[in-house]
């Protein structure tokens, strides 16, 4: 494995990047969801900058979300751990990289000031450096990447430019993804409310037949005994399409 700017013989970093557009785009296309697109971006990366010396280092994609981060991805179970247990106080580098925009890098832990009570927990785990980047997303989905290691100023300019590299790259991917998914669920949102106004439109139908009313009339029916038995105007229409039908209703806007 490769520890960049800590070999005599050093590499450009064009030669040391795992990520082409290419290969974003590949690892994409071929991961089930945004979770395990991350999770392969994160194993490699933990991959290339972990060393054959013993030296390992964890990565993990932190979310934040109403002011509070949690764990998106990981490379591993320890660094699903690490991360977990910085996302447990309320500020920390990663944290702080992710909402102010910004590197944050935490050269030994054992000597930062900034963030003492999660340092000395971070300490406890094995951790000496910490190092954090924030994605490039939308301005509603803010996200970092977490790098941990086990020595002591590990992150020189040359590996952070390279990390950096690596989560451009992977920012073009994941906004494309974000809006893919977002998208998948107002399609899913949409067909539930298709599925759902079709169920209730024949249950009006029924009563309409069954009480000889008009449609108007046979609305209001429905409504009332939904508020009285509170349940669901959805749900009460389902039951009274099941009891004559007991195949679900269908509708034409399926694909």
């Amino acid at each position: 494995m490769i520890r960049l700017a800590k070999e005599e013989a050093s590499m450009s970093l064009d030669d040391a990047v795992i990520l082409s557009p290419t290969s974003v785009q590949d690892l994409l296309l071929n991961s089930e969801d945004i979770t395990e697109f991350l999770e392969g971006f994160t194993a490699l990366l933990a991959e290339r900058l972990s060393d054959g010396s013993g030296a390992t280092v964890w990565c993990a994609v932190s979310l934040l979300r109403e002011k509070k981060a949690a764990t998106a991805a990981s490379s591993s179970p320890q660094a699903l751990a690490l991360d977990e247990l910085q996302n447990s106080f309320p500020d920390g580098p990663c944290m702080t990289a992710i909402r102010e925009h910004t590197v944050v890098r935490v050269g030994d832990v054992l000597h930062d000031k900034r963030w003492p009570t999660y340092h000395s927990a971070a300490i406890a785990h094995g951790v000496r450096s910490v190092l954090g980047l924030p994605f490039e997303l939308d301005q509603d989905s803010r996200a970092g990447l977490n790098v941990y290691s086990e020595q002591r100023h590990d992150f020189t300019p040359e590996m952070i430019s390279f990390v950096e590299h690596e989560v451009r790259q992977t920012s073009n991917a994941l906004r494309l993804a974000i809006r893919l998914a977002r998208h998948r669920d107002t399609e899913n949102q949409l067909r539930e409310a298709l599925a759902s106004r079709t169920t209730i439109d024949l249950a009006v139908g029924m009563l309409m037949a069954q009480k000889r009313c008009g449609q108007d009339e046979a609305v209001t029916i429905l409504k009332t005994a939904s508020n009285t038995r509170n349940i669901k105007l959805r749900d009460l229409a389902s039951s009274i399409v099941a009891s004559l039908d007991q195949q679900p209703p269908g509708t034409h806007f399926s694909g």
